[in-house]
């Protein structure tokens, strides 16, 4: 008799629990729903109804034509063969894929070193005067940002000519914004300065949620503070370093558009300065060629997807991915 109950149980336990529709789910978080769909709404709104514009690269757009997009004509792929047709075209990838490479290989590895430093630090008001000082020009807009270089590097009391010049390694004052030669590293530094304290606060919290026991025991076993950094802190947190490294790669082609174009406000620095992004806003739209820097700017996009597909896939090898 026991152990008839005995099968019957187990017969019961492997017969499938019957599923739970899509709406009896929904309604029983109802609440995190609230919060997650006004989100989702948004991005549809602003982000995914918009992409109906993207017809406009295979149309000759006419801004006349008012809001009746399909009054213009197909000319299918004819904006995209002009652009690879342009003679400004290598110049334009040119700059974008190193300014963008830049960037990245100086750009994505300093507020993580940012965020390793600061963590060694023990004495805590001098590290949050640290942190205050290196998060603060994230706040400010490109303008400042501007403003603040082109004072520094003016021939006219600029501290950097000022500084160079009282320790003789210039006799007259140099107009560091009209050499291309300058523009590319002017500009990195200037990005890195502007974004590495914010970017390192990601990086920050990752290594809190080291286990401390393990410095611990690396610290009995004799381990330097090199050593633990490269054998426990930067492993920990590799997971957190490579969704942000798949992001960046993703970006790649964003070169920038606000820093550039700020920056690089003299004709002379053109052939170092133009990227996708200032072409599209200097050929298409100041020019009213709306048709052509939309298939530009479709471009850029492709590209980057096809990245971001890329660099997703080489991870997930590694056991990170973000899909």
């Amino acid at each position: 008799m026991a152990q008839a109950t005995t099968e019957q149980q187990t017969r019961l336990e492997k017969q499938p629990k019957p599923k739970k529709n899509t709406f009896t789910r929904f309604l029983k978080q109802w609440d995190i729903q609230l919060m997650v769909w006004p989100g989702v709404l948004l991005i549809f709104v602003f982000a995914y109804l918009p992409m109906y514009g993207i017809l406009t690269a295979f149309m000759d757009y006419n801004i006349f034509t008012g809001g009746n997009i399909w009054a213009n004509p197909w000319v299918g792929f004819k904006h995209f063969q002009m652009f690879f047709d342009s003679p400004e075209f290598y110049n334009v990838m040119r700059n974008t894929i190193v300014i963008s490479l830049l960037k990245f290989v100086i750009g994505f590895p300093a507020p993580i070193i940012l965020a390793l430093m600061l963590n060694e630090i023990r004495h805590m008001m001098f590290k949050r005067i640290v942190q205050t000082i290196t998060y603060l020009p994230h706040f400010m807009s490109w303008v400042i940002v501007a403003g603040l270089v082109m004072s520094m590097l003016s021939t006219e009391n600029g501290s950097v000519n000022m500084l160079l010049k009282s320790i003789n390694l210039i006799d007259e004052p140099v107009n560091f914004l009209s050499i291309s030669e300058y523009f590319w590293s002017i500009l990195i530094s200037a990005n890195v300065w502007k974004e590495i304290g914010f970017g390192s606060i990601v990086y920050l919290a990752a290594i809190s949620g080291v286990d401390p026991h393990l410095y611990e025991a690396a610290d009995i076993d004799g381990a330097s503070k090199f050593k633990q950094i490269y054998l426990i802190t930067i492993p920990t947190i590799m997971p957190v370093i490579v969704i942000f490294m798949i992001l960046s790669i993703g970006s790649l082609l964003n070169a920038g558009f606000e820093d550039i174009l700020l920056l690089a406000n003299n004709p002379v620095l053109r052939p170092v300065s133009d990227v996708i992004d200032t072409y599209v806003y200097r050929v298409g739209l100041s020019n009213f060629r709306y048709s052509y820097a939309t298939a530009v700017g479709l471009f850029k996009a492709v590209i980057s997807i096809g990245l971001l597909t890329m660099a997703n896939y080489i991870a997930r090898r590694s056991g990170n991915s973000l899909w």
